[in-house]
């Protein structure tokens, strides 16, 4: 991601999110924050999708992921997610944490899918509603639903 597609990645923020992120803070993400990533997904030249995240350590933390609307349900997050997920993988980084809101069912299901769990509870964490966020986690060094079921098929 780079300056360039903050228009595109603006409006996908604000049709995804009640608390979108501002231009400043992606421009922060990108220019001045050390640890963080962003990346963006692209079909035809036009951004139709993105994440960012934070890289502390060995550890990975999703700071933001969304996909266009008119794009959702296609994939998209799921091959964001996969691709940093394998990168992080093959540069032996040991976990991957995220925040999630627990209405969310949709992120809920594909973060499982990979094998994320639950592990807590921020109190409040939303501000515009007051609702909490659940802590999610994935050990990169345990082979996730997703990726251990597609390099092994299971015995039925």
């Amino acid at each position: 991601m780079g300056p360039e597609d903050l228009d595109e990645v603006l409006a996908i923020e604000r049709a995804s999110f009640s608390m979108p992120w501002s231009r400043g803070a992606f421009l922060y993400e990108m220019q001045q924050n050390r640890v963080a990533r962003c990346w963006v997904m692209r079909e035809e030249g036009r951004v139709i999708g993105y994440l960012c995240l934070w890289e502390i350590a060995d550890e990975l933390h999703i700071t933001n992921i969304a996909v266009h609307p008119a794009h959702r349900r296609q994939g998209v997050g799921r091959l964001l997610l996969q691709g940093v997920l394998e990168d992080a993988r093959e540069r032996r980084l040991r976990l991957v944490v995220l925040e999630v809101r627990p209405s969310n069912t949709e992120a809920r299901t594909l973060y499982e899918g990979f094998g994320f769990r639950v592990i807590g509870l921020r109190r409040g964490y939303y501000y515009d509603t007051g609702e909490d966020a659940l802590v999610m986690e994935a050990h990169l060094d345990r082979p996730s639903g997703e990726a251990a079921s597609a390099g092994n098929p299971q015995k039925a």
